[in-house]
């Protein structure tokens, strides 16, 4: 029998619990595999390493290329990083593979009905970049980054997801509609990219229409694939349509590391009491079984998980509540007792090694023929009206070869003014249109347009460039803004 190296990762509160029930089961249906226990989260943070993820920890997952990992903490809006999301991004695992399967034995307000689903979120770019400034002491910015290359990623996956799995149709799940660049990118990927696997129905779907859809009917969805943060939220709802996140695991993989993890919390205040359903973690051990080629033992272990909730007699607090519930060992106990019976009246999904798309590493993905800069956004901080800010930013711009051509708060345009009832902040992004459109900004221009405006008292951040790609504007305009 072939010997797997995985990384462990016992987590924070509750993980080595749930990291024990899977390991138990692993070994009991007869895989074998070389643990390589390490470290991350909270114990991590108490050492002063700011990541959270040792050096020990990355050496060893860089090794084995595999790691099977329990919640782990993170401080919540304040300190450091995630310990997770910077596991992500640091081994690029930019598929994050969510399925979610009504239970036999787990009531819900949709039992009995065929809920089969995988969400396939996107798992480093967006708003998880975690690329933020405090603009002004008032306004915070945090940056959505979409990539074509990280879109093609994403949708390739989905459909290779869709193909291992016998499933008929992927849905792509956006807010282009609002956000036509960032989130329009993943539509105009997909439906460029959809022609690829015409086996397997393609559709695109607004993000709060599909929130809306999955509450109302689940079954009409097999595969959605969606951005980072849409994602994130849709994949906790789709959890509780079947039971809540004690049933959700998940899988991150890339190109060349898989790390598979429960979606649930460490649940600190349940650690240590023998309590908690480690069903999720489980899951996710059954995905990574999957992975390493190990489907016979996934299979004996997800039946045997199945026969134990649909008998009722040996099952998590989260099912039946504290006062009938089994402890985790028990529980995990009991699925061992179970093995090799096969449960009643439950499709059986075959399951087949995903196929990782390959792509090119050269980082430019888009090469256009023609680019031009036709003016650049100034982000400024002014504790005034705009009717004051831009006739200085007017006499700044004057006899520099640019104009002031309108400024927008919180993206609504507010200079000149357009009888719109609109309360301001004190950041304010100020566009300026070139005279002539060049082939890029000219710095002198700039510089000189910086210092009138800071010599009139006007702070400034940053700015952005406002240009075309082969004939294309490659920005967006204010509201209001003609």
């Amino acid at each position: 029998m072939k010997t797997h190296h995985i990384t462990l990762i016992p987590g924070d509160g509750i993980g080595p619990e749930v990291i024990d029930a899977t390991r138990r089961l692993i070994d009991a249906a007869g895989v074998r595999i070389a643990w390589d226990e390490v470290h991350a989260g909270a114990s991590v943070f108490r050492k002063g390493i700011a990541s959270g993820v040792p050096r020990e920890t990355i050496d060893s997952i860089s090794r084995t290329r595999l790691a099977l990992k329990g919640p782990l903490e993170t401080p919540v809006g304040f300190g450091e990083k995630s310990a997770n999301v910077t596991l992500r991004k640091l081994f690029e695992t930019y598929g994050n593979i969510r399925p979610v399967r009504m239970l036999k034995g787990v009531p819900t307000a949709y039992s009995g009905r065929p809920i089969d689903l995988v969400i396939v979120r996107e798992n480093v770019e967006d708003l998880y970049a975690g690329i933020e400034h405090q603009q002004t002491p008032g306004v915070a910015q945090c940056l959505k980054l979409i990539s074509r290359k990280g879109c093609e990623k994403i949708v390739r996956l989905a459909f290779e997801v869709a193909r291992a799995q016998g499933r008929k149709s992927v849905a792509c799940a956006t807010k282009a509609n609002i956000m036509k660049l960032t989130e329009g990118l993943l539509k105009r990927t997909f439906e460029d990219l959809a022609p690829d696997y015409p086996e397997i129905e393609s559709w695109h779907i607004i993000v709060d229409n599909c929130a809306h859809q999955l509450v109302k009917k689940p079954e009409q969805f097999d595969v959605i694939v969606t951005t980072n943060m849409n994602g994130d939220i849709l994949s906790d709802l789709t959890s509780a349509l079947v039971g809540g996140l004690g049933f959700a695991g998940s899988a991150n993989l890339g190109t060349d590391v898989a790390i598979f993890e429960a979606v649930h919390g460490s649940a600190p205040k349940y650690a240590g009491k023998d309590v908690i359903n480690p069903t999720a973690m489980i899951f996710s051990g059954l995905m990574m079984l999957r992975h390493i080629g190990e489907f016979d033992a996934a299979r004996t272990i997800e039946d045997a998980i199945e026969v134990t909730l649909a008998e009722g007699l040996s099952v998590p607090r989260d099912v039946v509540g504290d006062a009938r519930a089994a402890g985790t060992r028990a529980y995990t106990d009991a699925i061992i007792a179970n093995f090799g019976r096969q449960p009643a009246d439950v499709p059986t999904r075959q399951h087949h090694p995903i196929r990782m798309p390959t792509f090119n590493p050269d980082p430019v993905s888009v090469r256009p023929a023609s680019r031009s800069t036709i003016g650049f956004d100034l982000f400024t901080e002014f504790g005034g009206q705009p009717e004051a800010l831009g006739p200085i930013l007017e006499n700044a711009a004057s006899g520099l070869g640019c104009r002031l051509k309108m400024i927008s708060s919180r993206g609504t345009k507010v200079y000149p003014p357009t009888g719109a009832m609109t309360d301001y902040v004190d950041q304010w992004r100020c566009r300026f249109t070139l005279d002539s459109p060049a082939d890029d900004l000219n710095l002198s221009l700039l510089a000189r347009l910086l210092a009138a405006v800071e010599s009139a008292g006007v702070r400034w951040m940053h700015f952005e460039k406002l240009q075309h790609f082969d004939g294309a504007p490659g920005y967006t305009k204010a509201q209001g803004e003609d």
